[in-house]
């Protein structure tokens, strides 16, 4: 929506550059050139600026951790034909590229999760399946029985490396009430029965004997059942997890070229970080801070990462305490007035701007003032031709505000003129023309001083009350 009477300032964000003292020069004439406002070089970073470098490395390595969990589902060797330069990612703002990448990914996450969680499920079972198997040869137990703790007895199954198994087992005979011993492989696998006292034992004897403890669902299965119903299972999850491989497989070539960009340009920001990491704790990085419009945040951090080797860019909102520049933001028509504004003292950034209102009324009164055609048409050609004579260099923009100002006054003049009919006031009756007035009733206004002056206050008490309205808001 366009302000009509009163405008606020370009929201501004505070930027906050990090990087090697050999790029300091350079990055200060990009923040120039960038329009960045009030930019200071600080001595010496501060421990949270430190800290800033550290937490986007970590957000890099996530995404990127992200990025090569999905790619890592694409044969390795694939080769990827880029059709964009890697730069051209880099170059924009993390932010962009983290929300873009976390929208690939999130895609994806719900299949990653459940291939996750049945891989780990197939892996239970087949690990059971492998060392139950030799125990089901040598005796009918339920599969309840295999992991039991009661108040006197308790039962575990342990496995051990084969060459381990005989330095250790000889340990726990005395603790043993019973026991039944398998092998599969390399590897041994030892039933117990042993009284509950001697658990804690027993258990740290096997694991520091370098053997582990066989976690065995507590079902009222008998074991060969149990075995049975696993082998089956195996195969449907077998099946199961090739399907789900090959659809995010399939999901993932389809954007394969923008995560192929993305690891690539995630890896050189990492890189970059690094070393600018490292620069800090030499105590060999510089802090540049400045303020930028909220608008133009994006093209002067790709325009920073374009030219600066090392660089780490921060950007946030002003807080409270602070007093941004103002930079003014208004419609091309009312935007020459602003040096009418500044005259008088810029607006502070919380405060309000009035130059559209200004704008109105300044040409208004101009135009009423001066209102002859012919003084109109002479000024704004004067303000065209003439004008430039007057200046060191008319190429400037403040020169060329101060020439569009003239433009609108004298328009606004030019038309009062022509509405009162006045051409170098009333000359055309020398030639016998009673009246030019295009509006007679404005004429006859203009021309009545009682009439004129009521006309005047009324746009005075008009453009008073509006700035006390606004001074209470």
């Amino acid at each position: 929506m366009i302000p009509l009477i009163v405008n606020t300032s370009d929201p501004m964000a505070k930027v906050r550059v990090m990087t090697t003292k050999d790029y300091s020069t350079k990055t200060l004439k990009t923040l120039h050139t960038a329009g960045v406002l009030h930019v200071e070089e600080s001595e010496e970073l501060k421990p949270v600026d430190k800290e800033a470098i550290e937490r986007e490395r970590r957000k890099v390595g996530e995404l990127l951790t992200s990025i090569n969990d999905i790619l890592a589902y694409i044969p390795k060797g694939e080769r990827v034909s880029l059709k964009e330069d890697v730069e051209v990612i880099y170059t924009r703002p993390f932010d962009e590229v983290d929300s873009e990448v976390r929208l690939l990914c999130t895609k994806l996450d719900n299949m990653h999760q459940r291939v996750a969680k049945l891989d780990n499920e197939f892996k239970e079972l087949i690990e059971l399946t492998r060392y139950l198997g030799p125990l089901e040869q040598k005796a009918d137990i339920r599969l309840q029985d295999l992991n039991f703790s009661g108040s006197y007895l308790f039962s575990r199954v342990f496995v051990f490396p084969n060459e381990l198994f005989e330095t250790v087992y000889p340990k726990l005979r005395e603790y043993i009430l019973e026991d039944l011993v398998g092998t599969v492989e390399n590897e041994a696998v030892l039933y117990v029965i042993a009284k509950a006292e001697y658990r804690e034992t027993i258990e740290s004897t096997v694991m520091d004997g370098g053997g582990k403890i066989l976690p065995v669902p507590a079902e009222a299965l008998p074991l060969k059942e149990f075995l049975d119903i696993a082998g089956g299972k195996v195969h449907s999850l077998e099946e199961e997890l090739a399907k789900l491989h090959a659809e995010i497989e399939s999901k993932t070539r389809e954007n394969l070229e923008k995560l192929v960009l993305f690891r690539e340009a995630l890896s050189a920001e990492t890189e970059r970080l690094a070393v600018l990491a490292k620069a800090c704790e030499a105590k060999y990085v510089t802090l540049i801070e400045g303020w930028i419009p909220e608008s133009n945040v994006e093209a002067t951090i790709s325009e920073l990462k374009e030219n600066i080797g090392y660089v780490f860019v921060d950007t946030r909102k002003p807080e409270q305490a602070e007093e941004p520049p103002t930079k003014m933001k208004n419609a091309t028509a009312v935007k020459p007035f602003e040096v009418v504004v500044n005259l008088f003292g810029t607006p502070k950034y919380r405060e309000w701007d009035p130059t559209p209102i200004t704008a109105y009324f300044f040409a208004i009164f101009f135009g009423i003032m001066l209102g002859d055609v012919v003084y109109a048409a002479l000024l704004m050609l004067f303000a065209y031709r003439g004008l430039r004579l007057l200046v060191d260099d008319p190429e400037t923009e403040g020169f060329k505000l101060f020439q569009r100002i003239i433009y609108i006054s004298g328009g606004v003049a030019l038309v009062i003129g022509m509405l009162t009919g006045s051409y170098l006031g009333n000359f055309y009756q020398f030639f016998g023309i009673e009246s030019l007035a295009l509006a007679e009733k404005i004429q006859v206004m203009f021309s009545d001083p009682v009439k004129f002056i009521v006309f005047s206050l009324i746009i005075g008490l008009v453009h008073v009350n509006i700035a006390h309205v606004l001074a209470l808001i």
